[in-house]
């Protein structure tokens, strides 16, 4: 695959965009951590004037004055299908940040896939992500390309979590819920309506999910131990102290295929998984319940939509906002996962009683949608880069955990500030 010469290991697309800034700003920090020690890059988007501009920004917050003219700017437009080529065949890896997915994911995936660039991408969307293995996993097994999705927030703490977690375990882990809480500081916090828009467009497109998945002609993943139970809508979670809801994000669908992955290709016993968030006391369930009805209410209809998406302040009660959260309000932000999991001691046989034996494992990290995702989604890069005979033994389309479960991909992440602990 790599036979024609690619004068940069990591080429960001839509580096001008609000996450994408943020990546510029990673990659510059990790440079050092590329093969031998240096990493070659560039960026890409559709405005050279802007692609400048970020380059300029990343110079002064991070005091190298070096990034305004080393770093090469490539001009391409999805609306384009020559421009990403030419892109693809510059690259071994392409960082997509262009979303929603789902409207303009798909051109960069099969440009990659032609011109034999790798591709990760940041997205939260199980339609686009479960879509592109159904159309692309073969051509790109072919190629020898690896297109791995959902490597951000979502889905890298999670999937690569419940691996971490499994491989903590002495014995068989079969079962594992998750609580994710989200902590602000003074300054509180928001998100940029970018996913705010995804998951509008989601929710109204959600039958399609499941004409899509009846595609797969996918068996149920074998139960091993005992059934884990399914919680209700909204309640007290004791492991948090606090309300909870089942998590609303990719998390379970991609930890479900990495499930199925290493149980096809390493014959690894599946783990049960559930997911939840915590919401916090009386008054953040009343304004969810609230906004939650709205949204459900307005998300079916064009013009509900077009509301939803004008206004994304005022129906996501200050959660999601055009600007996105300052640098400050980014500062003070921070996660956090809990995984409680059970399963079987070394010797014991998963098919004979219950459970015998819990685990308790943590990943935390700093703020999720602008500082832990850049992190993750380099790392899972620099990973790429350095370890290739530990990746899956050929091309495809991929699940974080697919990937990486067998690379040293959770240390990287560890020496980068998300943790991931025993506790």
């Amino acid at each position: 695959m790599q036979t024609i010469f690619r004068p940069y290991h990591i080429v960001i697309f839509g580096a001008s965009g609000f996450t994408g800034q943020f990546v510029v700003e990673e990659v510059a920090r990790t440079v050092s951590e590329g093969p031998n020690g240096t990493l070659k890059w560039a960026v890409a988007g559709r405005s050279r004037q802007k692609l400048d501009k970020v380059l300029e920004q990343a110079a002064g917050t991070l005091g190298k004055p070096e990034l305004r003219t080393a770093v090469e700017v490539i001009v391409a437009d999805v609306g384009e299908p020559d421009s990403l080529a030419a892109m693809c065949k510059q690259a071994v890896i392409v960082l997509n940040c262009v979303g929603p997915y789902r409207f303009w994911g798909e051109p960069v995936v099969k440009a990659c896939v032609e011109n034999g660039a790798h591709c990760i991408d940041i997205c939260g969307e199980p339609q686009f992500l479960e879509s592109m293995q159904l159309n692309y996993d073969s051509q790109a097994a072919d190629k020898g390309v690896y297109i791995v999705g959902a490597c951000g927030f979502d889905s890298i703490p999670a999937d690569m979590g419940v691996l971490y977690t499994r491989d903590q375990f002495k014995g068989t882990l079969t079962a594992l819920e998750s609580f994710l809480t989200a902590s602000t500081g003074p300054e509180g916090g928001s998100i940029n309506d970018g996913t705010w828009k995804s998951a509008i467009y989601g929710f109204a497109d959600s039958g399609k999910l499941r004409s899509l998945r009846k595609k797969f002609g996918h068996k149920p993943l074998p139960v091993v131990g005992s059934k884990i139970k399914r919680r209700s809508a909204l309640f007290y979670s004791n492991e948090v102290q606090q309300y909870a809801v089942p998590f609303m994000g990719a998390d379970p669908s991609v930890v479900k295929r990495s499930q199925r992955f290493l149980l096809e290709e390493h014959q690894e016993t599946p783990v049960q998984y559930g997911a939840y968030a915590g919401v916090g006391g009386v008054a953040n369930i009343v304004k969810m319940l609230f906004a939650g009805m709205m949204f459900w209410f307005l998300v079916k209809f064009s013009f509900g939509q077009d509301l939803l998406i004008k206004y994304p302040e005022f129906f996501s009660f200050g959660f999601f906002s055009k600007d996105g959260p300052t640098r400050k309000q980014m500062e003070g932000s921070s996660f956090k996962f809990v995984f409680y999991g059970e399963g079987y001691t070394e010797g014991q046989d998963p098919s004979q009683g219950r459970p015998n034996a819990k685990i308790r494992t943590l990943v935390q990290g700093p703020e999720a949608g602008y500082v832990a995702t850049p992190i993750a989604m380099v790392q899972a890069a620099i990973t790429i880069l350095n370890e290739p005979t530990a990746l899956p033994k050929k091309g495809g389309v991929y699940t974080p955990g697919a990937t990486f479960a067998k690379t040293k991909l959770v240390e990287r992440l560890n020496k980068h500030g998300i943790q991931f602990s025993v506790i």
